[in-house]
C-alpha cells in the first residue's frame, strides 16, 4: 500500500506500518491520522491485502525518532490543534482491534507517540529507546494518551511520568510497565515473537481482546462474565475439533 506518511507492507497476515514524516521527527498530523484510519480499516476486513486476515500489526518509527508527537508546527500555523478524536480512536482500536499490535521503539517516543505504545498489546524497545511526556511543559497535559497509559503502567506510573515531563530510559520504561521487552537488536526479537504470534487466529483474537476490554481485574465484579465467555468458547465446535486432534494426534492446529 502506498501512503503520504506511512510506509506499510504485508505479509503472511502480519501488516508492518513505519511512521514516515522524517522531516517533522514523524509528528502526528491530519494527513498521517487520515492514513492510520484507512490502514486499520485494511486490516480490519476479512482478507488483508495479501489474501490472508491480519493477525498481527507492527508499528515502528525511525531509528532515531520512533514518533515525536504532535505536529507542533501545524498548531502553530492553524492556531488549533484540532478534532482529538480521530486519534484517539486509532489507539482504541490498536488497543481492542482483533489483532496483536506490536509496538518496535528504536529511538524517541514523545506525547503522541507514547500514546502509540501504550495502546499496543506488547512493546519492544531497544536500549537507545526513550519515553516522555511534555505536554505539562506547554500548560496541557496528555489527557487522551493517560487512559492507555494507566492501563499499561498504573495510575502511579503514569502520574509520575506526565508531572515529571523528562524523558525515561528504556530500562526505567520496562521497570515500570510501559516496555514489555529490552532488545539489544530489536528486528531480532520482533522476529522471535512473530514466530509465535503468527499462529494465533483472527476469530481466537477478537474474541480475547473484546473480553479483555470488559475485564475489571475484579474476580467478583468479572466472575459472570468470565463463566459466560468460558461456556461460549467450550460450546464452538471449531475450538473441540483443534482439542480432540491435538489429544489424539498431538498437532497444535496450524500444523498439517
Amino acid at each position: 500500500m502506498t501512503y503520504d506518511t506511512l510506509k506499510v507492507t504485508f505479509h503472511e497476515g502480519v501488516c508492518r506500518v513505519a511512521f514516515h514524516r522524517p522531516e517533522v521527527g514523524n509528528a502526528i498530523n491530519g494527513r498521517m491520522i487520515n492514513d492510520i484510519t484507512h490502514l486499520l480499516e485494511l486490516c480490519s476486513a476479512d482478507t488483508g491485502p495479501d489474501g490472508r486476515p491480519v493477525t498481527v500489526i507492527v508499528i515502528e518509527g525511525g531509528e532515531d525518532i520512533f514518533c515525536a508527537g504532535g505536529d507542533f508546527e501545524a498548531i502553530s500555523e492553524n492556531g488549533t490543534a484540532g478534532d482529538p478524536a480521530p486519534l484517539y480512536d486509532i489507539w482504541l482500536k490498536l488497543a481492542e482491534g482483533p489483532f496483536v499490535t506490536v509496538c518496535l521503539v528504536k529511538g524517541r517516543a514523545n506525547a503522541g507517540g507514547v500514546g502509540f505504545v501504550s495502546a499496543s498489546d506488547i512493546v519492544i524497545a531497544e536500549k537507545t529507546a526513550r519515553f516522555g511526556l511534555s505536554e505539562l511543559l506547554f500548560g496541557i497535559y496528555p489527557a487522551c494518551v493517560l487512559p492507555f497509559l494507566i492501563r499499561r503502567m498504573g495510575r502511579r506510573g503514569a502520574q509520575y511520568m506526565t508531572l515529571m515531563t523528562k524523558p525515561v530510559s528504556a530500562e526505567e520504561a520496562l521497570s515500570s510497565g510501559l516496555v514489555d521487552v529490552l532488545a539489544e537488536d530489536g528486528e531480532v526479537a520482533l522476529r522471535q515473537h512473530l514466530a509465535r504470534l503468527r499462529h494465533l487466529t483472527r476469530p481466537a483474537l477478537a474474541r480475547y481482546k473484546s473480553y479483555l476490554a470488559g475485564c475489571s481485574g475484579d474476580p467478583v465484579q468479572d466472575r459472570q462474565r468470565a463463566l459466560e465467555a468460558n461456556r461460549s468458547m467450550f460450546s464452538d465446535p471449531a475450538v473441540l475439533a483443534g482439542i480432540r486432534r491435538y489429544v489424539t494426534k498431538l498437532k497444535f492446529p496450524w500444523e498439517t
